[in-house]
């Protein structure tokens, strides 16, 4: 868990412990219980962190959709959280829209094929490995595994220290369209 985010749920957290141990004899003589009354720590509602920067969406057509039901089987497959489909759906939306792109000829990032435009150059697999989408999903699961606390990063950061892109901050902008696939999809 992120320190900073861990102290600053610990201080609420004993700022509601300290206002009950005050109002606590306050309010044990009221003339008129409190209906419904509940701890004070217990309204602290933990929110999960918000995406980074302004968001992009896209309609997806049917091979997307299963595109991203592949990539959400591979995740629980590799025994990984939702997070981890997360990540890789919206890295997935960067690099090809969820297309599982075959050689481009000129338009070609280099040799890159696939959802994640994995480069067989560079160790990602054979051009068939790469464009099975289960294949592919593993290969950046394991990649992502290597990252230390890849699960409390932001995505962009996890995505980016995976894929090497040079637009390092471009995965945020698919996070929150990321997250709702994989919240419709998950049990499913």
């Amino acid at each position: 868990m992120n320190t900073i985010f861990r102290k600053s749920m610990l201080s609420v957290a004993g700022l509601a412990f300290a206002g009950g141990v005050f109002a606590g004899p306050i309010a044990a003589h009221a003339a008129t219980p409190a209906v419904d009354a509940k701890p004070a720590a217990a309204a602290v509602a933990v929110q999960a962190a918000k995406p980074q920067g302004e968001q992009s969406h896209i309609t997806l057509n049917d091979e997307q959709s299963a595109n991203v039901k592949a990539i959400i089987a591979a995740t629980k497959k590799a025994g990984l959280p939702e997070r981890a489909a997360v990540i890789s759906i919206a890295t997935s939306l960067q690099e090809s829209k969820l297309e599982n792109l075959g050689h481009l000829g000129d338009k070609n990032d280099h040799d890159s094929l696939g959802l994640f435009q994995q480069r067989p150059s560079s160790g990602w697999g054979t051009p068939e490995q790469i464009t099975d989408p289960e294949y592919s999903t593993t290969a950046f699961l394991k990649g992502l595994k290597q990252v230390d606390g890849w699960q409390d990063m932001p995505l962009t950061d996890a995505a980016q220290t995976v894929q090497v892109s040079a637009y390092p901050d471009a995965y945020a902008q698919w996070e929150q369209q990321a997250t709702d696939l994989v919240a419709q999809h998950w049990n499913s």
